[in-house]
C-alpha cells in the first residue's frame, strides 16, 4: 500500500461527498451510490460499505462491496439488480498516460490490500469498462476473466438510428403508427407482472420478491436514481415496460424489461427501447448501458439496437481454504441431486 494512501471504511456522514465522487467518476454508476446500495440492502438483506482512499482528506478512488449477510462465508460481490461492483477512480487531469496509469495503479493496489485484510473468503468485483487495467489487482493473485456488455451512446440520436437494424427501424414506426405511445408513471402491478412473465418464459424467478420489489422501486424515486418507461397502447394498457437506472451520472442502466405478448410481435420492445434512449438523451445522459452480454436471443436483440459491444473485467480475489471446500461441498450436493433426477425420470420412464 502506497505511504501517501490511506484507506478507511466510509463513514454515514459523507455518504453525500462519496455520492458526488461518483458521479465525477468515469468508473461511477447508480449502483455505486450510497442511495442504491442502502435502497438493495433493505429490499435484498444483506449490508454494504464503502472502502475508501485518501490522500490527506482527498478521496482518490473506492470500493462499494455488498455482503450477503448470511451463510458461513464472508464474501461480497455482484448479485441481481448489481450487476456492477466496481472501483470507482479520481479522474486524473493530466497530459501524460503514465502518469495516469501510475496514479491509478496506487489506489488499486491500496484498494486490494484493504480487502484482503478485511478476511474475506472470496470477493468477486465486475468493473465498468472504462477500467480495464486490472494487472495491479493480478499481481496480487486475483483472477480476472472478461464479461461483456451493450452501451449504446446516446450523443447522436442519428448516428444510432443509423446503426439500428433495419428491421428494428420499421417495427418502430410500425409501433407510431399503431398509436402506441411513450409513458413515464409509476405503475408498478404492470411493471411487476410484465416483470415476472418475462422472466418466467426464460425459466427464471423474479429478481425480488412482489413487496420486496415495490419498495425498492419506491426508495430509487425518492433519491431520484431510476425511471420507470411504459410503451403504451391507444387506450392505455401496457404494452411494454423497461426500468432504467439513472442519477448524476452520465451513463444509465437498462436493468428490466418486458413486453405483453401481443404486442411483443408488433415490436413494442424496439418502440420502447428507441423512445426511452430519446428520453435519457434528452435529460443530458451520454450513454445507456443495456447490462450484460451473454450469448441469447436477448443480447441478439441488444446488440440490433445499434449499441457498442463492451468488455467489463470480472475480478476475484484469491479464496481461502474455507471457500474453497463449501464450493467443493455444493458441487457434491449439486452432482447428487442431479444423480436423483435422473434416476426418477428412468423409473418414470420405465412405469406402465
Amino acid at each position: 500500500m502506497s505511504r501517501d494512501l490511506e484507506v478507511t471504511e466510509l463513514p454515514e456522514g459523507e455518504f453525500a461527498a462519496w455520492d458526488d465522487f461518483v458521479a465525477a467518476s468515469p468508473e461511477g454508476s447508480a449502483y455505486a451510490t450510497t442511495g442504491y446500495l442502502d435502497a438493495l440492502a433493505a429490499a435484498a438483506g444483506g449490508r454494504f460499505r464503502v472502502l475508501v482512499a485518501r490522500r490527506g482528506p482527498e478521496i482518490v478512488a473506492g470500493l462499494p462491496l455488498r455482503e450477503p449477510g448470511r451463510g458461513g462465508l464472508r464474501t461480497a460481490g455482484p448479485r441481481l439488480l448489481l450487476y456492477y461492483m466496481s472501483p470507482v477512480l479520481r479522474a486524473w487531469e493530466t497530459r501524460y498516460p503514465s502518469q495516469r496509469t501510475a496514479r491509478q495503479v496506487e489506489a488499486l493496489t491500496a484498494l486490494a490490500a484493504a480487502v484482503e485484510a478485511r478476511g474475506y473468503d472470496r470477493v468477486t468485483l465486475r468493473c465498468r469498462p472504462t477500467l480495464q487495467d486490472v494487472r495491479p489487482l493480478l499481481a496480487r493473485g486475483w483472477s480476472a476473466h472478461p464479461g461483456y456488455t451493450y452501451v449504446a451512446p446516446l450523443g447522436d440520436l442519428a448516428d444510432l438510428r443509423g446503426r439500428m437494424e433495419q428491421n428494428l427501424r420499421r417495427l418502430v414506426d410500425r409501433c407510431d403508427r399503431a398509436g402506441l405511445t411513450l409513458s413515464e408513471d409509476d405503475d408498478f402491478a404492470a411493471f411487476y407482472r410484465l416483470h415476472v412473465e418475462a422472466l418466467r418464459r426464460q425459466d427464471q424467478p423474479p429478481y425480488l420478491p412482489e413487496e420486496a420489489f415495490r419498495g425498492f422501486l419506491q426508495r430509487l424515486a425518492r433519491a431520484g436514481l431510476c425511471r420507470l418507461f411504459f410503451a403504451r397502447a391507444p387506450g392505455g394498457a401496457p404494452a411494454a415496460m423497461q426500468l432504467v437506472l439513472t442519477g448524476r451520472h452520465p451513463v444509465t442502466h437498462t436493468v428490466c424489461a418486458g413486453a405483453e405478448a401481443e404486442y411483443q410481435k408488433l415490436g413494442a420492445s424496439a418502440f420502447l427501447r428507441w423512445r426511452a434512449f430519446e428520453a435519457l438523451a434528452a435529460a443530458g445522459h451520454a450513454a445507456n448501458d443495456l447490462t450484460d452480454a451473454a450469448l441469447n436471443p436477448v443480447t441478439h436483440f441488444k446488440s440490433q439496437l445499434g449499441a457498442d459491444l463492451a468488455v467489463c473485467q470480472v475480478v476475484e480475489s484469491r479464496p481461502t481454504l474455507r471457500w474453497r471446500a463449501s464450493a467443493a461441498r455444493g458441487r457434491l450436493a449439486r452432482t447428487a441431486r442431479e444423480l436423483a433426477a435422473r434416476a426418477l425420470g428412468r423409473r418414470r420412464e420405465r412405469a406402465p
